[in-house]
């Protein structure tokens, strides 16, 4: 482990401006300096590095952060990284604390391990180029699908002989039996060999063309071997045990190969077999990869969600199994990924379409038939209900249960209205489903995290090293994202949320007995009229101000800026960064009637305590309107319903509202139009 005060003077060292200025020409224009983005393709400049925050910001892809996640960026590298590159960099001596005996050993299992599986892959190669059954049966059924010699060599392909003993030839070399075979209660060991009730060993996939998987930093993490031969007794597809290397759930094939094309693309092909993503890759679409079955798992989705947000699915055109994959497509929801399918023709799958089409054919084919999940899904179940009302009603469920759990609130309502239309449903109706069936989610959600199950021995390290700062959570996908249309009452919470960001340690009020700081005061007032906050990023930003913001010579900005914790600071970054820089601003003051002179207006920092005050009843002021709104809409509904009980209560609430409305105007010195 690194420590902090090594990481501290590693950020000190790092100048943003330097180490940007080491990948992208930069020139100074006002505070800041800006180049052409390293991370997409543009022909003006709009990346620019603020030295005085020590921040870099595109306001063309959005892409931020600090020196060190711009390495993580340009290097795809993990966050230690990239704090190891910088430190050698700077000349800066990491010593980190002594491992305990238990976590050297586990790091040397990890490291053999690695070496084993390099060694195998080298050997699985050199027999499908240079053995004779290697170039006979397993170079001839490449070929025979028609895969062409740099695809062989840019997934690494490899075949293992039936004859040919792997395991031989790794003792020869001097690897341990250990990291040959698999310990499933330890999970050491590779598995490329198995061992039998007598002790004698023998290959895994003997037999078999291989397709090696790695990880993000290219390590083969293991294997899966594909029979060419018909058998009964053997499967089609064997892969690797799961080990602290490899864990079947956690792989998609190809990401590796996939990775720069997905981000620049901004969007990642989704298939489920090996040969799927070769053929359309030969074909010319990089951005794909496997699933290796149709059941996904939210740590393959969290995966494709650290490089692209948008997710289309391809499936083969008579594939029994869409229904038993809706499930995996409500985790990609519930992730805050926006997924896409594709029904391929009857009778083809997308290594037969490939082989047909060339890139521009088939990307224009997903183009013309890709449509969202949740259309998808009705029409599919639309299919099956028919004209029976219960199937029709049950139905009607599944799809809310699938909006329902869409973090962004904007999408929700969009999908609400759309089914509404779709299905012949009032919108209210949906509306008041969802809201119920999403408090249901949220309660059972939060149950779930309170009390976190053990730990399972997942692996770690480089079988799925991030990409940023640390792992995101579920929660996180709930943050928002920048260039997101917020609500009013949204943007309202952001703001105050930005101004402890920006200046949660200045003070704002003091006399001899009481200090009261800027977020502490913000956070009172919150707490005081029971506002919930939209985003757990949000209670998580306002956890840690609590816990730290006594700290001497603690600053939130440098604190959330360089946060451990690769959303925060990259909302941290969002809420730091601004597109025009204005140290303080200017104005004209009549002097008298014929003298004008130019004055200046006073900066964010001299009016904290006012500007604070203000945003507290903007947003205050907003949730009144909402709730004024909402009893008039219910208010519509029980007067058509004459549910006279109703009316009685809202006709009740909605004087003391309007009162308090008016109240929050004077407060604001806005003006009140009585209509």
């Amino acid at each position: 482990m690194i420590p902090k005060e090594t990481i501290d003077r590693i950020f000190e060292a790092a100048k943003i401006e330097d180490v940007v200025g080491s990948y992208v020409s930069l020139k100074k224009k006002g505070a800041n300096l800006w180049g052409l983005c390293p991370f997409h393709h543009e022909k003006t400049s709009s990346f620019s590095v603020s030295p005085s925050k020590g921040i870099y910001k595109c306001f063309g892809c959005g892409k931020a952060g600090s020196s060190v996640r711009f390495v993580m960026e340009m290097e795809q590298c993990s966050y230690i990284e990239a704090i190891r590159q910088l430190a050698q960099r700077y000349h800066i001596q990491i010593e980190e604390r002594e491992l305990t005996q238990e976590e050297k050993q586990r790091q040397d299992d990890r490291e053999s391990m690695f070496v084993v599986n390099d060694f195998a892959n080298k050997w699985f190669q050199s027999q499908l180029y240079d053995s004779p059954e290697g170039t006979a049966i397993g170079m001839a059924y490449l070929r025979q699908r028609g895969i062409r010699e740099d695809i062989i060599k840019k997934f690494q392909l490899g075949y293992s002989p039936e004859k040919a003993r792997l395991w031989e030839e790794a003792k020869k070399a001097g690897y341990q039996e250990t990291y040959l075979v698999n310990d499933p209660d330890k999970l050491i060991g590779t598995g490329v060999c198995l061992k039998d009730d007598k002790g004698h060993l023998f290959d895994r996939f003997r037999g078999r063309v291989i397709f090696p998987f790695f990880s993000i930093s290219g390590k083969v993490t293991g294997f899966a071997g594909r029979l060419i031969k018909q058998s009964d007794k053997a499967g089609k597809y064997v892969n690797s045990p799961t080990s602290i290397l490899y864990e079947k759930k956690h792989e998609l094939y190809g990401f590796y190969q996939a990775k720069q094309a997905i981000k620049r693309e901004d969007c990642c092909y989704l298939v489920e077999g090996q040969l799927d993503v070769i053929q359309l890759v030969q074909s010319g679409i990089e951005n794909v990869v496997a699933s290796g079955g149709t059941s996904l798992t939210f740590p393959q989705i969290r995966l494709i969600h650290r490089f692209t947000e948008n997710v289309t699915i391809l499936y083969d055109g008579d594939n029994a199994g869409i229904k038993a994959a809706l499930r995996g497509l409500d985790m990609m929801l519930e992730e805050g990924v926006n997924v896409k399918v594709v029904l391929l023709p009857e009778g083809e799958d997308p290594d037969s379409f490939a082989r047909k089409h060339n890139a521009t054919e088939v990307l224009d084919y997903i183009k013309q038939y890709q449509t969202d999940f949740i259309r998808f899904k009705t029409r599919l179940l639309s299919a099956d209900a028919g004209h029976d009302p219960i199937k029709r009603a049950d139905m009607i469920t599944q799809i809310v249960q699938s909006i329902a759990i869409i973090p962004d609130i904007i999408k929700r309502q969009v999908y609400i209205k759309d089914c509404s239309t779709s299905l012949g449903i009032q919108e209210y109706i949906l509306i008041r489903k969802v809201a119920e069936l999403r408090r249901k989610y949220l309660d059972e959600r939060k149950k779930k995290t309170a009390t976190p199950p053990p730990s399972t021995n997942e692996p770690k390290g480089e079988t799925d090293p991030p990409t940023r700062p640390a792992e995101t959570t579920q929660q996180d996908a709930t943050a928002p994202q920048q260039g997101t249309t917020l609500s009013l009452k949204e943007q309202n919470i952001q703001n105050l949320i930005q101004l402890i960001i920006r200046h949660g340690e200045k003070i704002i009020y003091q006399d001899e007995n009481t200090t009261i700081y800027v977020g502490e005061f913000i956070i009172k007032e919150l707490r005081k009229d029971n506002i919930t906050l939209t985003s757990p990023i949000y209670q998580l930003i306002i956890d840690e101000y609590i816990a730290h913001y006594q700290d001497e010579n603690w600053v939130a900005a440098n604190y959330f800026q360089y946060h451990p914790k690769g959303e925060v600071s990259q909302f941290a970054v969002d809420m730091l960064a601004d597109k025009y820089q204005l140290s303080r601003m200017y104005g004209k003051q009549v002097v008298s009637e014929n003298v004008v002179k130019e004055i200046e207006l006073p900066s964010e920092v001299d009016i904290l305590p006012e500007l604070a005050q203000r945003m507290l009843l903007e947003l205050k002021y907003t949730i009144v309107n909402e709730r004024i709104d909402t009893i008039q809409s219910m208010l519509n509904e029980a007067q058509l319903r004459n549910d006279w009980e109703l009316i009685r209560t809202i006709l009740a609430e909605q004087p003391k509202l309007l009162d308090l409305r008016q109240q929050l105007c004077k407060a604001l010195g806005n003006r009140v139009i009585v209509g």
